[in-house]
Parts: structure tokens; C-alpha cells; sequence
């Protein structure tokens, strides 16, 4: 088993020494230049040559420059009282958590190709949403799905994303198998091995064009946010599976519940804990005559940023079809620290009803 989330929060410092970009402040007509601006800016530090390979998703050391120009594997995954404990989450980069219809949450697990094809059971996997239809495109992701609402479909049929589909008859039995243990729609598995075959019959490409150069900033030294606030508990708005993070200062990780419970991969049989959690606040609405819920993850809005138990406040912009960037209160575009991170897309009008607590005292009581 690989287990390099445990690994990531003990080697960062000094360790990673990534060949990304300091964080650049955005246009200077968007934000006009102060006199003095230093005690608002994070402070850069001179790139340095680094001739090593690193994933994409994590920011984490990968073996060879082929491996990191990949494309990742982004598999739709209920989240349903029912459907736990889920396969395959401790093994994802990045887990994306949005609200679906009735008050329930449905998620989004991406993982490098090389992990996704060598796990044999990933899910249970449920159907696509437009809006995660989006999110897998703005990893050049391919995306894998059991099935999809009818405004998904429209979505999917414009071929922007590529996707493999349990309802798709070319690929349906060689990428998904359902299990004994539960009824359906609940018992809908993908294999890593399936996954790549399908892949193969659909003739989608493995690897990411040249114009391609991943979706996060990653910090090349330890980002401790140090002038963000104390926040060591994270209570979310969610109905349905209430979640929270704990932090774990011994770790660095926030640790994951749901249900009242620890939310357990059932791979490793450990706890879900990640090193970032980001929140994008975004509008909602419900389609016309239907149940089901629309998230606009394009244009602008606010959001957080969390990690080393600290969090800041955050803006984001995402053009139409393209990746969302987010930037901290100076307008640099911000750098998170390798390893898991998990993204919450919140609705708007419940973004105050989320709850932070600077420490698990203050939450437990």
C-alpha cells in the first residue's frame, strides 16, 4: 500500500523542493499598487532548478518525467450512509465533496494514473452531475461514471470531457462490476485494471499535452500560514452525513468524520485525513421542474484555505472551461502544501453556516 499521505507531512521541509512558480500577484490594473503592500503580501522566495518529477495532483515526488505528465483518473463515488465505507479514497490526491439533490453530498476522487490502475476496487461509483463534469475537465481528468442526470448528459455529449460511463455498452462490463453486499444502485465498483482498458477501447490518450502544467501552486518550502487564524475543527453545512475535520498536530492531517463517525477507507481500513482542505463558495439553483441541484463553478466568488491547522480567507476565479485559481487577501495566487487535499464546493447561502473552531476544546464543547 502506498502511504504517502502519512509520508508527506513528515518530509516537507527541506525536502520538496518543486520546480513550480512562486505565487504571482494578478493583474496590476485589477489591483492598483500601494505605497506599501509588504505586510499584506506572502513573502517569495527564489525559484530553485530542480531537476526531480512530481504528481500534479499531490506536488509529491513521482519517479520519472513520463509518470508526471500522466493524466489523472477522476471516479464519481457516493457518499451515502449506505455506500460506506467506501474503496479507494486514502489512495486519491485530490477528493473533491459537492451537495447533490435532497440534502445528500456526493464525491469526486482523483488519483494518479499509475495508483488508480493498481487498485482493484474503487467506489461504490455513482452517477455524473455537470458540475463535477467540469471540475474532471479542469484536471484534463478522465472521468468515470455509473450512469448521469439528464443535464449531465447534455453536458457529456459535447465531448469536452473525456469520460467512461456505466452506461455505455463498449465499455460498461470491462470498466464496473457490482458486489453481493449491497443492493443497487449502491454496488457499483471500477477496477483499476477495467479503468485501462476501457481508456484503451475509447482511444483516449494517457498523457497531458504540452499546455498542460497542473492545476495547483505548490509551496517549495512548509506553507504555515502564519498569519491566518487558529482553526483546528471545521464543522460543515452538509444535511445529510454532517460532516467535520479534526486536526492532528502529531500529523499535520486533517482527520475526516461523517455520520458521527470516522470515515475509514476500506482498502487500508485508516481514517480519511488530508494535508489541505479549500472551500469554494459558489451560486446554486435548481433546475426547472426537477430535484436536482446546479452548482456554477465558473466566474468569481470567495473561499478558504486550510492547513497546519490555520486557515485564511480566499478569492477565486475560473474563466468558462477553464481552472479555477485562488488568491490570498494580497492577491497573490495562493500555494498550498504537497499532499492530499480535499475541496468543498459550498452554496452560497449557507456558506455562514459553516463552523470553525480555533481549538478541538472549543469544538468538543
Amino acid at each position: 500500500m502506498k502511504n504517502w499521505k502519512r509520508l508527506a507531512s513528515a518530509c516537507l521541509v527541506g525536502a520538496l523542493t518543486l520546480s513550480m512558480v512562486a505565487c504571482g500577484a494578478k493583474d496590476a490594473a485589477e489591483e492598483p499598487a500601494e505605497a506599501d503592500n509588504t505586510q499584506e503580501a506572502e513573502t517569495t522566495e527564489e525559484v530553485v532548478e530542480d531537476d526531480g518529477f512530481y504528481s500534479v495532483l499531490t506536488g509529491l515526488p513521482v519517479e520519472t518525467e513520463e509518470e508526471a505528465r500522466l493524466r489523472p483518473v477522476a471516479i464519481m463515488t457516493e457518499n451515502t450512509s449506505i455506500a460506506r465505507p467506501q474503496y479507494g479514497l486514502n489512495q486519491a490526491g485530490v477528493l473533491y465533496e459537492c451537495p447533490v439533490e435532497g440534502g445528500i453530498t456526493r464525491m469526486m476522487a482523483i488519483y494518479d494514473q499509475n495508483t488508480a490502475f493498481s487498485l482493484e476496487k474503487i467506489g461504490n461509483v455513482r452517477s455524473c452531475r455537470p458540475y463535477y463534469a467540469f471540475i474532471a475537465n479542469e484536471f484534463k481528468a478522465i472521468y468515470v461514471h455509473y450512469g448521469q442526470s439528464i443535464h449531465a448528459l447534455a453536458v457529456l455529449e459535447t465531448g469536452f470531457v473525456d469520460n467512461l460511463s456505466g452506461l455505455d455498452g463498449a465499455v460498461s462490463e470491462t470498466v464496473f462490476f457490482r458486489s453481493s453486499d449491497k443492493k443497487a444502485p449502491h454496488n457499483a465498483y471500477a477496477t483499476g485494471e477495467g479503468i485501462k482498458k476501457g481508456m484503451e477501447i475509447k482511444g483516449y490518450a494517457n498523457s497531458y499535452d504540452d499546455s498542460y502544467h497542473g492545476y495547483f501552486q505548490f509551496a517549495k518550502q512548509e506553507n504555515k500560514l502564519e498569519d491566518g487564524a487558529d482553526c483546528q475543527a471545521i464543522q460543515l453545512y452538509f444535511q445529510d452525513n454532517h460532516p467535520y475535520f479534526i486536526y492532528n498536530s502529531e500529523t499535520g492531517l486533517y482527520e475526516r468524520y461523517e455520520f458521527g463517525e470516522k470515515q475509514i477507507d476500506a482498502i487500508d481500513g485508516e481514517q480519511v485525513a488530508v494535508k489541505n482542505i479549500l472551500f469554494k463558495n459558489v451560486p446554486s439553483s435548481i433546475y426547472d421542474g426537477t430535484q436536482y441541484l446546479n452548482l456554477n463553478v465558473d466566474g468569481t466568488g470567495e473561499g478558504k484555505y486550510f492547513t497546519n491547522g490555520k486557515m485564511i480567507d480566499v478569492t477565486w476565479e475560473e474563466e468558462y472551461l477553464g481552472q479555477t485559481h485562488y488568491y490570498d487577501k494580497a492577491g497573490n495566487e495562493i500555494q498550498i502544501n504537497p499532499g492530499q487535499t480535499w475541496v468543498c464546493l459550498i452554496e452560497n447561502q449557507h456558506a455562514d453556516e459553516n463552523q470553525f473552531y480555533a481549538t478541538v476544546d472549543e469544538f468538543k464543547k
